[in-house]
């Protein structure tokens, strides 16, 4: 079976997350959002809280854990970006959560880490 590339990796990573969020009760609003400022993964809701979600996914540890390749600078982002998604949006929400969801694969299926208002 050849090697998944980087994209089909990220793409599948995505699904996944989506799937596992939609499992959990949440409502997915928006994928792959873009605007000049950069990129949500997923926009969704759960309950009265627009939740931004970025998905890491990862087939090995060389370059850190799925989780570590998300800094700080990268969840400010986040947070302006939910934001402008907002402004372009009729609905209001009480309160806004950016999550994280981890995947790594190293042998078949998923492990998957959902981390909750990450910042």
């Amino acid at each position: 079976m050849p090697k998944e590339s980087k994209q089909e990796l990220g793409k599948r990573g995505e699904q996944t997350a989506a799937t596992y969020l939609e499992a959990q009760g949440m409502r997915i609003l928006a994928r792959n959002w873009r605007c000049r400022h950069g990129e949500i993964d997923i926009v969704a809701e759960e309950g009265p809280t627009l939740v931004v979600v970025e998905v890491k996914t990862r087939s090995s540890r060389s370059h850190g854990t799925a989780l570590e390749s998300v800094s700080p600078t990268k969840l400010a982002r986040l947070r302006m970006l939910a934001a402008k998604w907002l402004t372009t949006q009729p609905t209001t929400f009480e309160t806004v959560r950016v999550d994280v969801i981890a995947l790594e694969r190293f042998a078949g299926d998923f492990a998957l880490r959902h981390v909750r208002g990450a910042i």
